[in-house]
């Protein structure tokens, strides 16, 4: 019977910010939309859907996250440029993310933030110092009003990857980090006290990097990563012996 029942998919239900991400997507794949282009209006775009102009605007945001979309002043919002096969992965499968999944892929997390650390310890610039300070300053605000800083946080390692100057490893990081996001949302990975911890290890590691002790922001970025990987370390473990 068991046999059997692994032959049945889950049902997915898409939201429509889900809806709306997805036809975006398609659009820049089939080129009918291409970089510099302009996206008509938030009234306009949630007309055309017939749904409130919130999802659009949330699925414009996630989008503008992770540098798919950016608005321009006074020009409206258009596509980046973004490579199509990054597209793709960034994309693909936002919101199925479960189980002996989520495990894997913090496992690669944690693989590519040790090494993004330390190559940004070793190759950062002024730029960069001032970059991940912002990113860390933005998070600082958000953790202090209370709000949710998940987007905040996961920006900072994005910035890290950045100061790594290895653009294979910054594409990764960009390729994995929607889903990471999305079940961390979802399941509260972050709640309680975590972002107050979250942010005193966030400072160690940035000075870490400014100080280019490579190995010691590596370190620091395993030990911050250690709750997240033990999270997930249970979570398939209860998969597991729910499926015996």
């Amino acid at each position: 019977m068991k046999e059997l029942l692994n032959n049945f998919n889950q049902i997915k239900i898409e939201s429509p910010v889900d809806k709306i991400i997805n036809q975006i997507k398609e659009l820049i794949s089939s080129g009918q939309l291409k970089s510099g282009d302009r996206l008509p209006s938030e009234r306009l775009l949630s007309e055309r859907f017939g749904i409130g102009r919130s999802y659009v605007r949330d699925a414009i945001r996630k989008l503008e996250f992770f540098g798919i979309l950016k608005t321009l002043p006074q020009s409206g919002t258009v596509v980046a440029g973004f490579g199509i096969t990054a597209l793709e992965g960034l994309i693909a499968d936002m919101l199925q993310l479960e189980g002996n999944d989520f495990h894997a892929l913090v496992e690669t997390r944690v693989l590519l933030e040790m090494n993004s650390a330390k190559f940004a310890a070793s190759r950062r610039n002024d730029d960069d110092i001032v970059a991940l300070t912002q990113a860390l300053d933005e998070y600082e605000k958000v953790v202090q009003s209370g709000n949710d800083s998940v987007e905040c946080d996961l920006m900072f390692h994005l910035k890290i990857a950045e100061a790594s100057k290895n653009s294979v490893l910054n594409t990764l990081m960009l390729i994995i980090t929607p889903d990471i996001l999305t079940f961390f949302k979802e399941n509260n990975v972050c709640g309680g006290d975590r972002p107050v911890s979250a942010l005193k290890e966030h400072k160690i590691i940035l000075d870490h990097i400014i100080n280019q002790d490579a190995e010691q922001a590596s370190d620091a970025m395993k030990a911050h990563l250690s709750d997240v990987l033990e999270y997930s370390i249970n979570q398939n473990n209860l998969i597991n012996n729910n499926d015996r």
